[in-house]
Parts: structure tokens; sequence; C-alpha cells
């Protein structure tokens, strides 16, 4: 064999693989940004209803106690409410209280045009008051973006109550009705959490515009107010 003639040929190859390589990593990183892309679809797929326990309606304080112990706390523990304290929450709030299916907040003309997100660190979704669950809406963890205040990305649940304008009049007075309608909601989470020893704080201070686009509301659809709930920080 001729002296030099294997190191060309090896210099030959190198060259001509060179391009074939960078083909092969392009491609391989193609594969790899698919192969995630569908790792995150399937983790939103994955987000399933879930279904509350049976409200548990026969416990609880006497009324007064809970008046007299009704308050604003802005201090929370990070732990996450039971399914059963989460179901008997919002069953508290706006949930079915009688076989004609209203409930436990009034709405002006029954329009029942208020809808409860509720924002946790398994993701958001939405009370079905009718079914006793709660609905898939995003597989991500948006409390962050519940409200301006830094607390609400730590509290166990942030409620964002939303107003659906598809069901409602067109009257000069629906903007006061539904805010109204929130208020009972709110005070409602109130007086549970004044019975069961949570804490809880109803927020106004919302980057509205940013969240709906986050929680994907159509635009009959109007964020009013927020909620958190947790337990007391200690």
């Amino acid at each position: 064999m001729v002296e030099g003639i294997p190191d060309v040929i090896g210099e030959e190859l190198s060259r001509s693989m060179d391009p074939l390589l960078r083909r092969m990593r392009s491609a391989l990183m193609r594969m790899l940004i698919i192969a995630l892309m569908g790792a995150s679809c399937l983790l939103a797929q994955e987000l399933k209803p879930f279904a509350l326990p049976q409200p548990q309606t026969d416990g609880g304080r006497p009324l007064m106690q809970v008046l007299k112990d009704r308050k604003t706390m802005r201090d929370f523990a990070t732990d996450k409410l039971t399914p059963q304290l989460l179901s008997n929450l919002l069953w508290a709030a706006f949930g079915v209280n009688r076989p004609d299916g209203r409930r436990t907040a009034p709405s002006a003309m029954n329009w029942q045009e208020i809808d409860i997100y509720v924002a946790t660190s398994d993701g958001l979704f939405v009370y079905d008051a009718k079914r006793n669950q709660l609905e898939p809406v995003l597989a991500q963890d948006i409390r962050p973006a519940t409200g301006t205040q830094s607390f609400v990305a730590a509290a166990p649940v942030n409620l964002v109550y939303v107003a659906d304008l598809a069901k409602v009049g067109s009257g000069p007075d629906t903007g006061v009705f539904t805010t109204a309608d929130v208020g009972f909601i709110s005070q409602n989470v109130y007086l549970f959490c004044a019975s069961e020893g949570l804490a809880t704080v109803v927020r106004g201070s919302i980057d509205r515009v940013a969240l709906a686009k986050i929680m994907k509301l159509r635009r009959e659809q109007k964020i009013i107010l927020a909620q958190t709930v947790g337990y007391p920080k200690k």
C-alpha cells in the first residue's frame, strides 16, 4: 500500500460525513421537539373531569357564631384542601340545594350566570354544580396569574368568579346584577371558611385581560372577582 493513501481517504470520508452528521443532528432535534410537544398535549389530555365527593350538608357551626368569626385573612399555608373539604366549599359557594336546580346563592332572575373557576397546583377547572364535579380547563398551574398579590401563587385554591353574559339580559343594570351575584357567592365562601377554620380573602386586584387570555375565556365571559382559600398560616 502506498504511504499516505489511507490518510487521504480518511480525510475525504470525514469531509463527506460532516454534512450527513449535521443533517442527522437536525433531524434528531426536530424529532425531540415534536416528542416534547406531543408529551405536552398528552399531559393536557390526561387532565380529566374530577368527580367530587357528595357535599356534607349536615355539619358546621351555628350561624351567629360564624358571623361573629367571619374575617379576611391573607396568610395561607400551602397544604392542599382535601377533596371532601373542596366539595363542601364549592357547594356552600354556589351548589345546587333544591330538586329544581336552584342554588345556595341567589342570582338575578335565576340566571345562574356566574361560573366558579378553580385554580390549583394541579391545573385550572370549572365547577359543574349540577354534576358536582370539576371540569378540566388547563393542565397548567395558573395561580400566580389570578391576582397581583404575592400570596396567590402558593395558596392552595384560588376561585375566579366569571360572569357569562350570554346567559343574562341586556338591560342597563346587568353589570350591577352580576356583581351582586358574585357578592352573594363570595360571602357564602367567607361564612363556610369561618365555620371550618379556613382563611380567605376576596380580591379585585387582577390583570383581567391577561388572565382571560390564559383561561381562554370567550368574549362574553367577564372576570368579576377572585377569592383565595386555604388553611391559615401558622
